[in-house]
């Protein structure tokens, strides 16, 4: 592919990137930070060339896992797993994951930490679904333990199934328990943890009640 600079010009629908012209034929295109560094009658060498474009395959990656991270933590694995499927070849992801941690926009520490911080206060489920989701996630095993080490699965139950309390609470006993169980049990609380909540809520719907009707 090795040629003489003939032409630059700027794409028509992606606007900062440069098309290159090699002895009169489209050979490849850069980002307009990189072209600007190139000129008309420059010769490129395959070695050269090589460099250019392994240069712009990291950016290109660099700015999909930054745009990843701005909405939302990632994990490592997640970056990982979103370049692969755009085709980024091993070592391009592993040169953006180890820059991103160099920057402090990975830690997987953190990111568990955030991650089990956000479903406890918006979404909250079992201990046992909260390590499958870190695993998933890609986290390691010994940070998973750490994490999780001061959570009680019954505080756990009691906060997700208070999220759906107060929709049952017309009905019978029998039937607030058949939801609540079924609702507790879907996010993976043992039948025991499940049951001792369901209990809770539902004294704490009838106090509520009662309170509410002397007013």
């Amino acid at each position: 592919m090795s040629g003489i600079i003939t032409r630059l010009t700027y794409q028509k629908k992606r606007k900062n990137r440069v098309n290159i012209f090699l002895d009169g034929a489209y050979a490849f295109s850069l980002p307009d930070v990189q072209a600007a560094q190139l000129s008309i009658g420059q010769h490129l060498d395959n070695a050269e060339i090589s460099r250019l474009q392994a240069q712009d395959q990291r950016q290109q990656a660099m700015d999909k896992a930054l745009r990843l991270l701005a909405r939302r933590p990632r994990s490592c694995h997640e970056i990982d797993v979103a370049l692969s499927q755009k085709d980024y070849d091993v070592d391009v992801r592993e040169q953006v994951i180890a820059r991103l941690k160099e920057m402090d926009y990975l830690d997987d520490e953190e990111f568990a930490r955030w991650w089990v911080k956000n479903r406890v206060e918006f979404n909250p489920r079992s201990i046992r679904s909260l390590q499958q989701e870190l695993r998933q996630k890609g986290i390691a095993p010994e940070i998973i333990s750490q994490i999780l080490a001061q959570l009680d699965d019954d505080a756990l139950a009691v906060a997700a199934g208070s999220q759906r309390a107060y929709r049952w609470q017309h009905l019978s006993q029998e039937d607030f328990f058949k939801k609540m169980l079924a609702y507790l049990q879907r996010r993976g609380f043992s039948y025991t943890s499940a049951r001792q909540a369901a209990e809770h809520l539902w004294q704490q719907e009838q106090f509520q009640s009662a309170a509410d009707d002397k007013d």
